[in-house]
């Protein structure tokens, strides 16, 4: 038997180790940049998912804020009115204080409410953050692999 190679045989190219050519390196990448998007697409679902639920707890702020403002003009309120008229307000005056002092409580749950429903605060930031960092990591990537 001999050892020499056929001179008709196509010549031979070399294989990459484990994967390792071109081909392997644009995989490998191929299969960085899925698992990284997937990923993020994780992130951002849990982030929004963590959003919605604090956006819930705001809306049952706005309603515990009208009920509680209900239940205090209903019942709360004729008894502040008699208990001022009892002291020698005119009963007019004292209805105008306790409206008044209602008015205020009601007013600031609802700030507090709608404050916490802002769609600035309903934004899932930290994958927004992430995503911006990545796409900065891949572009410095490409930079130093095509121009440096």
């Amino acid at each position: 038997m001999s050892t020499r190679p056929d001179p008709t045989a196509p010549p031979h190219e070399p294989v990459a180790e484990k994967g390792r050519g071109p081909i392997g390196l644009l995989s490998d990448a191929m299969n960085h940049v899925s698992n990284l998007l997937r990923n993020e697409m994780d992130l951002a679902r849990a982030e929004i998912s963590e959003n919605v639920k604090r956006a819930a707890i705001a809306i049952g702020l706005l309603a515990a804020a009208g009920i509680i403002a209900l239940v205090a003009l209903n019942v709360l309120a004729a008894a502040l009115v008699a208990a001022l008229a009892e002291t020698g307000l005119e009963p007019g005056w004292a209805s105008l204080i306790v409206g008044v002092a209602l008015a205020v409580i009601a007013f600031a749950l609802v700030a507090k409410g709608s404050h916490d429903l802002k769609g600035t605060s309903l934004a899932p930031t930290r994958t927004s953050k992430n995503i911006k960092r990545d796409a900065e990591a891949v572009r410095d990537t490409y930079k130093e692999n095509n121009h440096g």
